[in-house]
């Protein structure tokens, strides 16, 4: 296989089972032959997230014939070390609030970076050359490791510690809330949004319990507010 293959055939998508990631998810699908998942359990919080992840798989196969075609394996890595090593909101049962330097106390510090490396890796096994994820300076929580600087800065690292060429794709970088939403639209119509909102999961808490015009959630924590403020804003838009 040479490397122009790998480069144009295939994609890894950090697939957590959230909003985003479902939205990258369907991006890809959109552009690659041969698309597989990949989830991290990582003694987080919210683990359900990674349990949302086959409705909404077997939602994207009904949705379009082409994307059950190129639908392949759904991959899960479990590395509970970086939950050991991580005092932060989303692995123990602590306040999210903004914490010490300015950062909220959601941020474990590492993860993306160790999330794209280990699937690097994976894609290298796999003879994958395109890996997908929804990190977003737009819209997020101030968290270092989702600048475009950062991405842009590992995907030449892993470049030259694998001795393949990588491409990391981030379609949410420059958009909102609001923005990725339609974006959703655009991919895959009201169905796809549907299956979003009905099936992803996105609050810190893991609450699943009460449906909100946006999807389940707490409603509460950061995660909820800026979910039900993506809504609003992209449902007002419609208007």
């Amino acid at each position: 296989m040479t490397d122009a293959q790998i480069r144009n055939d295939a994609a890894l998508v950090l697939f957590s089972g959230g909003q985003d990631s479902a939205t990258c998810l369907a991006w890809a699908l959109g552009r690659f032959a041969r698309v597989e998942t990949i989830g991290f359990a990582y003694g987080q919080r919210h683990r359900i997230e990674l349990d949302c992840r086959e409705a909404l798989l077997d939602g994207l196969r009904a949705l379009r014939t082409d994307w059950a075609a190129r639908l392949g394996d759904n991959h899960t890595l479990d590395i509970p070390t970086l939950g050991e090593i991580s005092d932060t909101a989303l692995t123990r049962d602590v306040a999210i609030e903004i914490g010490e330097g300015g950062l909220p106390t959601s941020f474990v510090p590492g993860r993306n970076l160790v999330f794209l490396t280990f699937a690097a890796a994976l894609a290298y096994r796999r003879g994958i050359g395109h890996v997908v994820g929804g990190m977003c300076e737009t819209d997020y929580s101030g968290y270092p490791d989702c600048r475009d600087e950062t991405i842009k800065a590992l995907n030449k690292a892993l470049d030259l510690g694998m001795a393949r060429h990588f491409e990391l794709h981030t379609p949410l970088m420059w958009l909102d809330k609001a923005q990725t939403w339609k974006l959703a639209e655009d991919l895959g119509g009201a169905g796809l949004v549907d299956l979003i909102r009905d099936y992803s999961h996105t609050c810190y808490l893991g609450e699943r319990g009460e449906r909100h015009a946006w999807g389940y959630g707490c409603g509460d924590c950061p995660a909820c507010r800026l979910r039900a403020r993506g809504w609003e804003g992209y449902v007002a838009g419609k208007i």
